[in-house]
C-alpha cells in the first residue's frame, strides 16, 4: 500500500527529502517530528536497512509490493544490483514524466498518467509503473497540451537530468539513455537495501 502520510512528516522522520528539493526539511523545524524526537535511540543495523528502504520507496512513491518486485527484477540483471535497481525505478513512466518537467512532483505525474494524458511512442499508457525503454518518446496527448498544471510545471523546470530531453513546442521528450549512478541521489545507501532484501528473499 502506498504511504499517503504528509511528505513533510515522512521527510523529517527519515531526515531525507523525498521530493529531492529539500523543501520538506525546511529551516525552522529541524530534527524529527514529535515532542520526544530528541529521545530517539540509535538505530540497529536492521533499523538502518529499513530506513534506507523507506527513503528510496517514499522518494519514488511506490507500494511495498511494487518495490519488492522491482528489486527482484534488478537482482536478475547483469549489472550491479544497486545500479540496476535505480535504473529500473528511473525507467517508470511516472518518474520520466516528472524528470521531463511535465509534472512538478512524481505524485502529480502519476495522476497525469492515470488520467490518460500521457503517450509513449504515440500510444496512450495509463499505467504509472509502466517501464520505458531507452529512446522511447513520451509526449502529452494533443487534447491535454493546454493543461495549466503541465504548463506551470514546464515553466518551473528549466534544467533537466542528462538522460532525458524535452521538446517544449511539441510537449514531448525522449528517454535517451539509462542514468549513471553518480547522476542520482547520493543520500541513499543502496547496499543497506540489498542487505535488507537478501535476508527476506
Amino acid at each position: 500500500m502506498r504511504n499517503l502520510d504528509s511528505k513533510f512528516k515522512r521527510s523529517r522522520r527519515l531526515q531525507f527529502s523525498i521530493t529531492e528539493t529539500g523543501k520538506e526539511l525546511g529551516k525552522k523545524r529541524k530534527g524529527l517530528p514529535g515532542q520526544h524526537a530528541a529521545e530517539k535511540k540509535k538505530l540497529s543495523e536492521y533499523g538502518k536497512q529499513l530506513q534506507e528502504k523507506q527513503k528510496l520507496r517514499d522518494m519514488y512513491g511506490v507500494s511495498e509490493r511494487q518495490f519488492r518486485r522491482l528489486f527482484v527484477l534488478a537482482t536478475k540483471s547483469k549489472e550491479v544490483t544497486g545500479t540496476a535497481f535505480f535504473r529500473i525505478l528511473e525507467s517508470r513512466l511516472d518518474n520520466l514524466v516528472y524528470r521531463m518537467g511535465f509534472a512538478s512532483t512524481r505524485a502529480q505525474a502519476r495522476q497525469l498518467v492515470n488520467h490518460g494524458h500521457i503517450l509513449v511512442n504515440g500510444k496512450k499508457i495509463d499505467i504509472p509503473s509502466y517501464l520505458c525503454k531507452v529512446n522511447d518518446v513520451i509526449s502529452i496527448k494533443e487534447k491535454s497540451k493546454g493543461l495549466l498544471v503541465i504548463k506551470n510545471a514546464m515553466e518551473q523546470t528549466k534544467t533537466l537530468v542528462g538522460y532525458v530531453t524535452r521538446d517544449d513546442e511539441n510537449k514531448s521528450g525522449v528517454y535517451t539513455r539509462y542514468p549513471e549512478r553518480n547522476e542520482l541521489t547520493q543520500d541513499i545507501k543502496e547496499a543497506q537495501i540489498i542487505e535488507y532484501y537478501n535476508r527476506r528473499l
